[in-house]
């Protein structure tokens, strides 16, 4: 079952006993963790145990940086890189021991991670698999191992004291920083916990605790909220500036922690939490496969959840509830596999050659209605022969750490000679936003300063702007950081989005793909990054039916507005809007929204698009002013055509292009 602190300090040298005592013979050791930055505290932390260097006996690798040699013996990584490892070492055959830990979060990586070990253990009896997790997963792995699989179970030493309230869960938000100050208003020492339910609920509990704190009197000591929300970019480490060697206070004050439900094994090496908060819900994103849509959800926290939460503190701690303790709870967390766009799983088993979906064997089986769903957008692209094989596309497609929709947006653009462009706009869209959530009372201004970005053609030009304004800044290091606060900017997100552009780049270059030189801002560049975004995007376009910013998408025939902070939203765009745009993103909410929205051409539309994607679409009045614009443009390449064979019948190189365009259109 899940391990305390205690069992945290001593796995890891059990682990590189293990490996020294077979001599090597069967590889290094290798622990998986959910975010990149526990995996570096992890490593940071048993290194300075063990006395070793890191980087040495001892590394890390996380997405975009690698801090491991040819001497490491015990590595930690993220379990999504553990899991790309295996597209070239299908068997795991550098480790001699796997560690999977926090496998109770049920992230996709993790549960096909469990799925792939079942069989690799069988080629490889030597493999040493150790799962951590809650007690209340046990019985499902034993089911899925065997049941002669040993279980080792640790319990909590000293529970914490539990407080409930019967706190509505519409008021849990202002309860619980009303919670907060009463707290440091007791003088009691140890820092604070806060789980709320969404990252925009941290950013706004920072600002109002912020300024409350400054009202406090100066004899409580200084309240310091810390956000921590896994996810939104490069946290900053719990073992960072301030802390301790096992996280204990070095500055006078109280440190509040502001996070979510992403961030509960986080806290693992805090020894100063004395109190928990815990709101008991959470919002969770969940893919809806029939209209291609993410829809925020928000719902209770499972039980595993709630006993995590409440192990944070030490014995005199004390954890408050915000819920009646008679509620009933959730036993697990959902598996994010069914919650997820399962287009990138499917690429990458494909990829593996597990091509009947059923020779891997999930903890929990993916949903039916979203399998075939990822199937045929895959087919949409090319990806797939046609025996369901990965093509030549789909190949290259899997190589690059994209969703597959980019990834063929990023290849198309080497035909188009844009890449520059698109890997920029790719890099951006896989980072975290690069805008900052605008100070209460501030969003105008805010707006006004990214105002200076905003391209005429839409937002994912307007995100180039963005990058190339970022890299100009750079020439003097000491004024960037200033200028992406003068702008409202995410520097880490930005910071992320150039390595990123990097990765791709060299991507790129090792498979031997042309990349071309940059001419952003002409006319001819600006049409063929519209023609590569199409290619990989092509079945996310919507027009405006009424000219008054309604959306109607041609795939789901769901209507939609642009979110407001797009170029083409709320008073941001005073040209009018665009009749019809591709956007990046669909999300259900109070106001359904399509994000990064960029104005594109029904005809060029038509050219890229697949026919079969085109003949397919759902019958409506905007397929048939498409099939009206198809019809005319043919008929006119028909009559030109004519007319030049009954001028010059000697032309027979002009009639044989126009033929030949013809059918390139079509195909």
């Amino acid at each position: 079952t899940r391990m305390h602190n205690d069992w945290m300090d001593e796995y890891p040298s059990i682990m590189w006993e293990f490996c020294l005592s077979a001599q090597y013979q069967h590889g290094m050791a290798v622990s998986t963790q959910i975010h990149p930055q526990q995996a570096v505290d992890l490593a940071l932390r048993v290194a300075d145990e063990m006395d070793v260097n890191i980087g040495h006996e001892v590394g890390y690798t996380i997405p975009l940086e690698t801090c491991c040699s040819t001497d490491t013996v015990l590595r930690f990584c993220t379990d999504a890189l553990l899991l790309r490892e295996m597209m070239s070492d299908p068997m795991l055959e550098h480790y001699g021991a796997i560690v999977i830990d926090q496998a109770h979060e049920r992230t996709v990586s993790t549960d096909i991670l469990l799925g792939l070990l079942q069989d690799i253990l069988v080629h490889r009896p030597d493999l040493r698999v150790v799962i951590l997790t809650v007690s209340s997963m046990t019985d499902r792995l034993l089911v899925h191992y065997g049941s002669n699989v040993p279980v080792v179970s640790l319990e909590a030493l000293c529970p914490a004291e539990v407080v409930y309230s019967n706190c509505s869960s519409k008021d849990y938000f202002y309860s619980a920083l009303r919670l907060v100050l009463e707290i440091h208003r007791t003088k009691e020492e140890g820092d604070v916990v806060l789980f709320l339910a969404s990252a925009q609920e941290v950013v706004c509990a920072r600002a109002i605790l912020q300024r409350e704190g400054t009202r406090l009197g100066a004899g409580l000591g200084e309240l310091v909220p810390v956000v921590w929300c896994p996810g939104q970019g490069r946290a900053p480490s719990l073992l960072g500036e301030g802390m301790g060697s096992r996280g204990t206070v070095t500055t006078r004050g109280r440190r509040v922690f502001l996070s979510t439900s992403q961030g509960e094994d986080m806290f693992w090496a805090v020894d100063s939490v004395n109190f928990v908060i815990d709101a008991g819900v959470e919002k969770r994103y969940v893919y809806n496969p029939r209209i291609r849509a993410n829809s925020e959800e928000l719902r209770s926290i499972s039980r595993c959840q709630a006993d995590i939460r409440k192990q944070l503190t030490g014995p005199t701690g004390k954890c408050f509830c915000l819920y009646p303790e008679e509620r009933v709870l959730p036993i697990e967390t959902s598996p994010q596999i069914l919650e997820t766009n399962l287009t990138s799983t499917i690429l990458f088993l494909k990829r593996m050659k597990i091509a009947g979906l059923g020779h891997c064997d999930f903890i929990t089986r993916p949903d039916p209605e979203g399998l075939m769903q990822s199937l045929e957008e895959l087919d949409y692209l090319a990806a797939l022969d046609d025996d369901g094989n990965l093509s030549e596309i789909g190949i290259i497609i899997s190589e690059l750490p994209l969703d597959a929709q980019m990834a063929k947006a990023l290849l198309a653009s080497c035909e188009f000679d844009c890449v520059n462009e698109v890997v920029t706009i790719a890099a951006l869209l896989s980072a975290p936003s690069c805008f900052l959530e605008p100070p209460v009372g501030r969003a105008q201004e805010v707006q006004q300063c990214h105002r200076k970005f905003r391209h005429p053609d839409g937002d994912h030009f307007t995100l180039i702007n963005i990058y190339n304004a970022f890299k100009y800044s750079q020439r003097e290091t000491c004024i960037v950081e200033k200028w992406c606060q003068d702008y409202h900017l995410n520097h880490r997100a930005l910071q992320t989005a150039d390595a990123i552009r990097s990765e791709l780049t060299d991507i790129l270059k090792r498979i031997e793909l042309p990349i071309s030189e940059t001419s952003f801002g002409t006319k001819t560049n600006t049409l063929n990054i519209k023609r590569a975004l199409l290619a990989g995007f092509f079945m996310q376009i919507a027009r405006d039916v009424d000219g008054s910013g309604n959306y109607f998408m041609l795939t789901n025939r769901h209507m939609a507005q642009v979110h407001p902070a797009s170029s083409y939203g709320a008073k941001a765009h005073q040209l009018g809007l665009p009749e019809w745009v591709l956007f990046h993103e669909y999300s259900l909410s109070e106001n359904n929204c399509i994000r990064i929205v960029s104005e594109i051409s029904p005809a060029v539309f038509i050219q890229t698009a697949p026919q079969y994607f085109y003949y397919n679409l759902p019958p409506s009045e905007s397929k048939d002013l498409l099939q009206h614009i198809l019809d005319r443009d043919g008929s006119g390449r028909k009559d030109k055509k004519q007319t030049l064979t009954i001028n010059s019948k000697a032309d027979k190189d002009c009639s044989t292009v126009a033929q030949s365009y013809d059918r390139c259109v079509l195909q």
